[in-house]
């Protein structure tokens, strides 16, 4: 009967968990989100689309800004998943890198810029929550704060995605001769 009990208690328990977390994001995360998107959207009308567009072919044009700029821009602006529309600014050849690097910068934005990717915000709330507990413990092997991880998680996340975008384009190239797909 105890076993009953328990299993009960936890049951209903991890859903009251659940809901304290839920309310957590109603009350904090969920309207800065709405907050952000509003502005973003704003500043895009502001802008003008055509303008909006305009930089992206610009940053579609050269390989270093077309696997760092265009991906940053896209996923900024447009966020996951409509990010990678943006590769209809770019060479049918250039679209599978694009792509690879625009899905490889979704997670690393979304520290300093939730609005980009909220599907995984979770995690990156995990990480958060696991600094802030350290912080709030006065842990001394904790050197960083939030922000100053978020900082260097986009940096490092941009030079990734240069990278790979440049690899891929290659490998994609040297694909496509070996198929004799002309590209």
């Amino acid at each position: 009967m105890e076993s009953i009990t328990w299993l009960a208690e936890h049951f209903i328990g991890m859903f009251n968990e659940g809901g304290k977390t839920f309310v957590g994001f109603v009350t904090g995360i969920i309207p800065t989100l709405v907050v952000l998107l509003t502005a973003f959207y704003a500043l895009t009308a502001l802008i003008g689309e055509e303008r909006v567009h305009g930089a992206a072919r610009w940053a579609g044009s050269y390989g270093i800004t077309r696997y760092s700029l265009l991906p940053l821009l896209s996923v900024f602006f447009l966020t996951n998943p409509m990010a990678y529309t943006f590769g209809v600014f770019l060479e049918e050849k250039h679209k599978p890198a694009f792509y690879d690097a625009a899905v490889s910068f979704v997670h690393p934005s979304t520290g300093l810029f939730p609005h980009t990717n909220p599907g995984e915000l979770f995690v990156w709330l995990g990480v958060a929550a696991g600094i802030t507990k350290l912080q709030e413990a006065n842990d001394p092997s904790l050197t960083f704060t939030v922000t100053k991880l978020a900082t260097v998680y986009f940096i490092v996340g941009l030079v990734v995605i240069t990278l790979k975008g440049l690899v891929t384009e290659r490998i994609t190239a040297i694909l496509a001769r070996r198929q004799g797909v002309e590209l």
